[in-house]
């Protein structure tokens, strides 16, 4: 038993994040150095109701319940005490979405989340309004999309938020929202580190002739960078939280996030000329910039950082999926033959065998869309390998065609960066599934974005720590530092991860294979198109 961690819980030091994921709600407890000494988490799914991805009201409370009550049980079984207090409590969700609530709070509509693509004709038109990118997900699209469809609710919101606002309001009665999260909800000015006044005064005359009560400005959480105090665990808000009535009201709660802003936390990823790639299901870069983009890019968005530094951010919906079909399609093959399976084994020996492939993977393509991808236009997705009679078909082609298409479309958005706006990073980090098997992942995603690439052991703690080091950040940053030098002195010294730097054969290999793949789309087009 670590006796330090007990008695840190005992003496109410520990600090609690929270991040509610898509699939999964994580816990985890770090002590005041910022290392996780408690988790615990409860898996959960969106449901599709009248076309529409939601969670319910009641499953994201019976979520967040059973994650603490989890968490509570890891400590009881580890150190054999009970949570009574905390120093601080962070809250973090998938960004985006929208909830809209009336002056009962009671919401409106079912909780309409990042996945819905309902919102094309308000984002476009928007986008245009504001000439700055606005995507299908942000909350202001979601707005506008309503109003269009004409939809009843409109007229009573009284209160528009994020998943995080929501938990955070609803716990601290705080109507608040982090940096982070708010640039997912309508733009921000970088100069006043608030949203964009020229646009929301754009917005309420684009509505004006609707009639509504409210103006945009009155119905949106109040912006907070990281490190402001975003209000205390009320009475009701502990119930909510611990339903076994130990958890103590009065603990400060630092600003809400998105898990777009955890993830950069997570991998010291917060100042200009850094940033980081996430590679699992899906994929995104967060790139956090120096200067302002010439314009507007429809597959870019324009986010912040925690602290509120503007964040270019490349989002694509498929990364490792069909990767992961291929692989458990020789684990199958293995299985036939009769020879034992470690899955572990076999991602490592075909990725590193990858390695031993061409740099242009012999002329094979693969285009891993499981669902669409906007970044090059697909609105539906069909998983497809290619190759011709004369292109050198080998496993490790193969491989690495597969491997290379992982982060293609990644590569694809932020050529847009690297080549057209002429951005620069000192330092870019990788986590998430693609990165398990060591140096693997880390040298295709180096050749495709043509950079060195970082990966660090405390990555794969995730957003649920990087929310806890945010509140860490509201309670123990005595010396009032920045966030970037809060990280680098408190949390990450002495931890620069290993770092792999692309070679010019592998780039000018992914370089070759990308060409072919933009020649190639029209074939992914029409098989989404006939089959």
């Amino acid at each position: 038993m670590n006796t330090d961690a007990k008695s840190i819980i005992e003496n109410g030091k520990a600090i609690l994040g929270i991040e509610f994921g898509s699939t999964r709600i994580k816990a985890v407890l770090i002590d005041p150095e910022n290392r996780p000494i408690a988790q615990g988490s409860h898996t959960w799914e969106n449901q599709l109701v009248d076309g529409l991805w939601t969670y319910s009201i009641e499953a994201i409370w019976y979520g967040l319940q059973d994650c603490y009550a989890d968490l509570r049980r890891n400590v009881k079984e580890q150190y054999d005490i009970e949570i009574e207090t905390l120093a601080a409590i962070g809250v973090s969700a998938m960004m985006h979405g929208y909830m809209a609530f009336n002056k009962q709070q009671e919401i409106l509509v079912p909780f309409r989340t990042w996945r819905n693509t309902n919102t094309a004709k308000a984002a476009a038109e928007l986008s245009d309004l504001f000439v700055f990118n606005i995507p299908l997900r942000w909350s202001i699209s979601h707005l506008y999309q309503a109003i269009l469809d004409n939809e009843e609710h409109v007229k009573d919101i009284d209160y528009l938020t994020t998943l995080a606002g929501y938990i955070h309001w609803l716990i601290t009665g705080e109507r608040v929202l982090g940096i982070g999260d708010a640039s997912g909800m309508l733009p921000i000015d970088p100069q006043t580190k608030n949203y964009s006044a020229a646009m929301i005064e754009k917005f309420d005359n684009l509505v004006a002739d609707r009639g509504y009560q409210w103006k945009l400005a009155d119905i949106l959480p109040r912006v907070l960078p990281a490190g402001k105090n975003a209000g205390f665990l009320t009475p009701e808000g502990a119930k909510r939280l611990d339903v076994s009535g130990h958890l103590k009201a009065g603990i400060p709660v630092c600003p809400p996030e998105g898990d777009a802003g955890t993830g950069m936390v997570a991998t010291n990823a917060v100042k200009p000329r850094t940033g980081n790639v996430s590679a699992g299901t899906s994929s995104f870069s967060m790139i956090v910039l120096e200067k302002d983009l010439s314009r507007p890019y429809e597959v870019i968005d324009i986010v912040t950082t925690p602290d509120g530094n503007p964040v270019a951010m490349v989002h694509c919906n498929n990364c490792t999926s069909d990767l992961n079909a291929w692989v458990n399609l020789f684990k199958e093959y293995q299985e036939l033959m009769g020879m034992p399976v470690d899955m572990n084994q076999v991602y490592e020996k075909l990725y590193n065998h990858a390695l031993k492939g061409a740099a242009d993977c012999g002329g094979l393509l693969s285009y891993n869309y499981f669902s669409g991808e906007p970044v090059t236009g697909m609105a539906e997705g069909r998983p497809m390998f290619v190759r011709s009679a004369n292109d050198k078909f080998t496993l490790a082609n193969f491989m690495r065609a597969n491997l290379y298409a992982a982060v293609g479309v990644l590569k694809i958005g932020n050529d847009i960066l690297f080549n057209d706006e002429h951005i620069k990073v000192d330092k870019i980090t990788g986590h998430g599934g693609l990165f398990k098997t060591k140096g693997v992942g880390q040298r295709i995603l180096a050749a495709a974005l043509n950079s060195p690439i970082s990966v660090m052991e405390t990555a794969g703690e995730g957003g649920p720590w990087g929310m806890a080091i945010l509140g860490s950040y509201l309670v123990n940053n005595t010396a009032n530092l920045s966030l970037p030098e809060f990280l680098d002195e408190k949390v990450f010294a002495g931890n620069q991860g290993t770092e792999i730097a692309p070679t010019p054969e592998d780039v000018a290999g992914f370089n070759a294979y990308i060409k072919k793949y933009n020649r190639c789309l029209p074939i992914e087009a029409a098989a989404v198109k006939y089959n």
